[in-house]
């Protein structure tokens, strides 16, 4: 009864664990895929660049040049953020292979979770048989 109980909630737990797999990478994907029109990156990374400014909160306390010299730094970014984002969108084929590496470790180790179970049940079951009564023992005494 306590192998099937086992056994029973590794199985409940690699069930759980593979709707969660998927419905990340799931997730993932999707994101991936459409990062473009998530963004607004058809108006362009420099554009929305130009258009940061400080909280008016914040302003008297930052000077001029540094906030200056971030937008500059901010803008000599811009490329390198939009070539990101024009491949994001081939990463999606590497997130599904990080996916079923990572949820074939895990599977993995549930599987030897329950390995693990059976045998911790297995050495219960003979240890109390042998502290038990022992039949062989009462005939020969008597």
């Amino acid at each position: 009864m306590f192998y099937a109980i086992s056994w029973f909630a590794v199985l409940s737990l690699l069930a759980l664990w593979s709707l969660a797999a998927w419905a990340l990478h799931a997730v993932a994907v999707w994101t991936l895929s459409n990062v473009g029109a998530l963004t607004g990156a058809s108006s362009g990374v420099a554009a929305g660049v130009t258009g940061l400014r400080l909280p008016d909160w914040l302003a008297p306390w930052v000077p001029q040049e540094v906030a200056q010299a971030m937008t500059s730094l901010l803008s000599g970014l811009a490329p390198f953020f939009e070539g990101l984002l024009q491949a994001a969108p081939a990463l999606a084929s590497g997130v599904t292979a990080a996916t079923w590496v990572i949820w074939g470790l895990g599977s993995g180790l549930l599987v030897l979770l329950g390995a693990g179970l059976h045998l911790v049940i297995a050495m219960w079951h003979r240890r109390g048989a042998a502290s038990g009564p022992n039949p062989a023992r009462a005939l020969s005494a008597g």
